[in-house]
């Protein structure tokens, strides 16, 4: 994107990239902005709109990782029975202000460095063709580059999620370290450990997010490429290929996520818990995990991500084409082609 692909777009030549418009438009501010900003625009509404719908399950699956008391014993529905009792409505989207806060940014960010290594990898290594190859290296690039700028976000959402009321939520919540909002996670955490302790679980997070970006990337476009070019615009195809994609992405690099979650919050069991875990590392995190508490662990909450990353794949990409057609976007088949 960017200066890859161009800036602004001729009110008649945007016409005729929406389908069902008319070839005579009035010129409006959209019109004025690059269509790299527009697509950024449209992704981080659809990353939003899809993470507040599938939050309640998010919830779930970090009280499951984390092992909250009163929790790590329940299956899905019982969790969010429990939740809905001690907590109501509300409970099912704690933190997912700071979910929301870190997606938006996040997913601009994710596709517009996505686009800018695509075209720099092209450009210098052109041995390597514009197969998926490409994308799976492109992609990883993004992904770390989006997770390191948007991590603390992430650190905010996981504290956040992790609180529980209710008499009967924990043994010791008196002890327990109790956040009032994104500012005052990062205000407490900042004081515990400075900007080292912003940035806890961030090394599992990248092992998990490189490969696990990549492969989304590689799997979606190597999936395009087997189906007829007719079909290949098509909404529903776009929805199969990218949940796939990400199905396959999520299992194996999940056991990372379930570290990463542990060493977000191992602050805070450590407090309450005798010899709670005290990860120096993710291959320390990952063994501890299977020795202490068993190879399920490691597998935590996985049945809801396959719950929510279906859904949530269907609300990103159907709000992602409203998005764009309002935008007036470019189809990124046509955009792409200065790209290659």
């Amino acid at each position: 994107m960017g200066t890859s692909q161009g800036s602004t777009l001729s009110t008649t030549n945007v016409a005729e990239y929406v389908e069902g418009s008319s070839p005579r438009r009035d010129v409006s501010f959209v019109d004025y902005l690059p269509s790299y900003a527009k697509e950024l625009i449209a992704g981080g509404a659809a990353g939003a709109f899809a993470k507040t719908a599938v939050a309640p399950l998010e919830r779930i699956k970090i009280l499951l990782q984390t092992r909250t008391v009163g929790y790590h014993s329940l299956g899905v529905y019982q969790s969010l029975k429990k939740v809905l009792k001690e907590e109501g409505y509300l409970g099912f989207y704690k933190g997912n202000g700071a979910s929301v806060l870190r997606i938006v940014p996040y997913a601009a960010l994710h596709f517009m460095t996505y686009e800018q290594y695509r075209c720099w990898i092209l450009n210098n290594y052109s041995a390597l063709g514009t197969g998926p190859v490409v994308d799976l290296l492109a992609g990883s690039a993004a992904g770390g580059t989006a997770v390191l700028c948007t991590y603390p976000l992430d650190l905010a959402r996981t504290k956040l999620a992790y609180q529980v009321t209710g008499s009967k939520a924990t043994s010791s919540s008196l002890t327990q370290p109790s956040y009032h909002g994104i500012k005052d996670v990062f205000k407490t955490v900042y004081k515990e450990g400075g900007v080292r302790a912003l940035y806890r679980g961030v090394g599992p997070t990248l092992i998990g997010i490189l490969p696990y970006a990549g492969l989304k990337f590689y799997i979606y476009e190597e999936l395009k490429r087997r189906v007829p070019e007719e079909h290949q615009k098509s909404v529903m195809l776009r929805l199969s290929c990218g949940a796939l994609a990400g199905l396959f992405g999520q299992t194996l690099t999940y056991p990372l996520d379930v570290v990463r979650r542990q060493m977000q919050v191992q602050s805070l069991q450590s407090s309450i818990e005798q010899g709670g875990p005290g990860y120096r590392g993710t291959m320390e995190g990952l063994t501890t995990i299977v020795r202490n508490q068993g190879w399920r662990q490691l597998f935590a909450g996985l049945s809801i991500n396959y719950l929510k990353v279906v859904p949530s794949v269907a609300i990103g990409f159907t709000a992602y084409d409203v998005m764009k057609s309002w935008l007036r976007v470019p189809p990124r088949q046509m955009s792409s082609k200065s790209v290659s």
